[in-house]
């Protein structure tokens, strides 16, 4: 059995340990609120961003948009962009993406990834540093992103993607990241970034429904403009979807948490009272016995 000097020394170290868990998922979640309004506001842009695109590839003569982003080719060489976060403690959010990656290497790209032609760009330092010790190639690490989280800095890291695939650096590029479901759900999502995947048209629309667009300046032109700018927002609706996600996951990791410590405070003290009972019958006892032992004499 513990003496009551190391029960006491437990009490406290749980104590302090509950009180910085606490503190965690507070902060956790006011960073969750912020993070939230943010995807929340951008899901309604990049979607309808997205069916803009659609529209006007569904009114072109060929049916489709031809451009260097949507070139089909053998698939040698790809590219898997990780997002993860910074900071741990929180659950599995972090290990999820990174199972999900290793995943794509042994099943899909496993021939690529035996020839050593799968290369991984790290969004967060957690999934950067885990594959940079397992050996994985990583290019162009973008860890600080989260420090500092708005377009500008995402812009970097889809600029890159897509300069290698059009540069014929990367065959395929694939983007793994958790999106927000609620404070404890997160769903991973693997998504083929490049080359574009065409979107099926809908059978219940008719081409009454699709809008009549006046072209200035040319259509053409206004498709070249937009699918660039629709890749950045894909990517960084994704950043925005992880980092709702990670507040949300280290809020629910950090409630656990602060709820095991409870549970664990409650033993110690119980452990402590049935200890410090057990010293004071055996004092009792002990001043029994030398009276006992007094009064025979």
């Amino acid at each position: 059995m513990a003496s009551l000097k190391e029960v006491r020394a437990r009490i406290t170290s749980v104590s302090s340990t509950q009180q910085i868990t606490k503190a965690m998922k507070m902060v956790a979640a006011a960073k969750l609120r912020r993070a939230q309004d943010n995807i929340i506001r951008m899901r309604p842009y990049a979607q309808r961003l997205n069916e803009i695109l659609t529209n006007l590839s569904s009114i072109t003569d060929e049916g489709s948009v031809t451009n260097q982003y949507s070139e089909k080719r053998e698939v040698n060489r790809v590219l898997i962009i990780a997002v993860t976060s910074d900071r741990g403690l929180a659950g599995a959010f972090n290990s999820n993406i990174i199972k999900a990656a290793t995943s794509l290497i042994n099943g899909k790209y496993s021939s690529q990834f035996a020839a050593g032609n799968v290369t991984f760009l790290g969004i967060g330092k957690k999934g950067a540093e885990a594959f940079a010790k397992r050996g994985y190639k990583v290019i162009s690490d973008y860890s600080t992103i989260f420090s500092n989280l708005s377009f500008d800095t995402v812009r970097g890291a889809a600029e890159r993607a897509m300069s290698g695939f059009v540069n014929r650096e990367f065959d395929e590029v694939v983007l793994v990241y958790n999106e927000f479901k609620n404070v404890a759900t997160q769903i991973v999502r693997t998504e083929q970034f490049l080359p574009i995947v065409e979107k099926p048209v809908e059978e219940n629309k008719s081409s009454s429904v699709i809008p009549d667009y006046a072209f200035e300046p040319s259509k053409e032109e206004i498709i070249e403009e937009l699918i660039p700018k629709s890749l950045k927002i894909q990517v960084y609706k994704a950043v925005l979807e992880s980092n709702a996600s990670e507040h949300g996951a280290r809020m629910t990791a950090m409630d656990k948490a602060t709820e095991n410590a409870g549970e664990l405070l409650k033993q110690l003290k119980l452990t402590y009272n049935r200890t410090r009972q057990a010293a004071i019958t055996k004092e009792i006892l002990e001043i029994v016995g030398g009276a006992e032992a007094l009064a025979a004499e």
